[in-house]
């Protein structure tokens, strides 16, 4: 008996392998054919809710629009009109009209206005001042401010920054004005929401919403640049208009855009406004910070040389005699790698902080000379 169960169990094994041996053929391409198909969508996709407050995000735009948009002005500029022999012939053209009395052909030149640049602005506080671009008023006579409720004023010139492209302005309103408060620019993040408002082509108080696409872009527009990058809608008659993170705080000045493109504007960052517009109010002007350096950008190749990790510091590549950066013993060649307690990555990044820093401040520099960090302090001069 125990013979023919060994026995059985031989067969059996024998025929065991003996169907795989046949089957692999067909095995494999089983197998194969269930690796080849595509994954169900179900596993391939995770799927989950983020528990997002959708109603809130519907609502606060239109809560933001609403408070703040009283506060949003129009800015036109006009140029004086002016039409005479006197105009077209300024040797002897007044002289002739004087000598034949021709008084009834001089214009009347209080009122002889002709538009000549349309914009945007905002109020900042409730004594009038306003924001808005330079290149809105710039070779202007008379500048005129509608405001919110259609009511037009006449604004000064308090002062304007060429190089940062930015102006105030003032009027004298009979009734309370909304202001606009001043957000932190630095806080922004890519891909947060924005909202930009304006006069785009002179339809009042456009509303257009976007996301901060980057931040610390330059364009070679200006001197100073730190601009805001977005792709809420701005076109001509946006300038000078805010730009709004989702408390409602202006975050930038809406500015330019790149016409060939499709959604790439730029704002000047509030780091930048707030300096420009408190010393054009008090001041009459923007007054700067100076080392009296030369820097350029530390390349790869550069940064390999002196040990220094990639993306950091700049080098000074000349000092200027007299300059606050001889006196404090600043050379050429050294790695500047922190000013006033903050990483240094660009030329722009320097010169923007140099340029906000108080006049007579004494800030601390790290910079690298000879494969060594030192610790240099400088008081910062006035450009001139």
């Amino acid at each position: 008996m125990r013979t023919f169960l060994k026995g059985f169990i031989g067969v059996s094994i024998l025929l065991s392998f003996y169907f795989v041996y046949l089957a692999k053929p067909y095995l494999v391409k089983y197998v194969e054919a269930k690796l080849s198909r595509p994954y169900e969508i179900e596993t391939l996709f995770e799927t989950g809710d983020l528990h997002l407050d959708t109603t809130q995000l519907e609502t606060i735009f239109v809560e933001i629009a609403e408070k703040v948009n009283p506060g949003v002005v129009n800015v036109k500029g006009e140029r004086s009109q002016r039409k005479s022999l006197e105009d077209y012939f300024p040797d002897w053209g007044k002289s002739l009209m004087d000598w034949l009395d021709l008084k009834w052909l001089k214009p009347d030149k209080r009122n002889s206005f002709l538009p000549k640049s349309q914009g945007s602005g905002f109020i900042i506080n409730r004594k009038g001042y306003i924001v808005t671009n330079y290149h809105v008023i710039e070779g202007t006579d008379r500048i005129v401010v509608t405001l919110f409720n259609d009511k037009k004023l006449t604004a000064r010139l308090v002062g304007a920054d060429p190089d940062t492209d930015l102006a105030l302005l003032k009027v004298n309103a009979s009734e309370e004005l909304p202001v606009l408060f001043l957000g932190d620019s630095r806080a922004l993040k890519v891909g947060e929401w924005v909202m930009a408002i304006g006069n785009p082509f002179g339809l009042s108080h456009s509303v257009t919403v976007g996301i901060v696409s980057g931040t610390g872009r330059s364009m070679g527009l200006a001197t100073y640049e730190d601009f805001i990058q977005t792709d809420a809608s701005i076109n001509y008659g946006n300038s000078g208009g805010p730009l709004l993170n989702v408390k409602g705080e202006v975050v930038g000045v809406n500015t330019a855009i790149i016409p060939d493109g499709e959604g790439i504007g730029f704002a000047i960052p509030t780091d930048i406004i707030r300096k420009v517009v408190e010393d054009l109010a008090r001041k009459g002007e923007v007054i700067r910070g100076w080392l009296g350096v030369e820097i350029q950008p530390l390349t790869p190749e550069l940064a390999q040389a002196f040990e220094i990790p990639s993306g950091e510091g700049v080098l000074i590549n000349q000092v200027y005699r007299g300059s606050p950066a001889e006196e404090s013993g600043l050379q050429r060649g050294d790695i500047l790698i922190e000013y006033d307690h903050r990483k240094i990555s660009s030329p722009r990044e320097l010169k923007n902080l140099v340029a906000n820093t108080q006049v007579g401040h004494v800030v601390e520099l790290i910079v690298k000379r000879d494969k060594s960090l030192q610790v240099i302090k400088v008081a910062v001069g006035q450009r001139l």
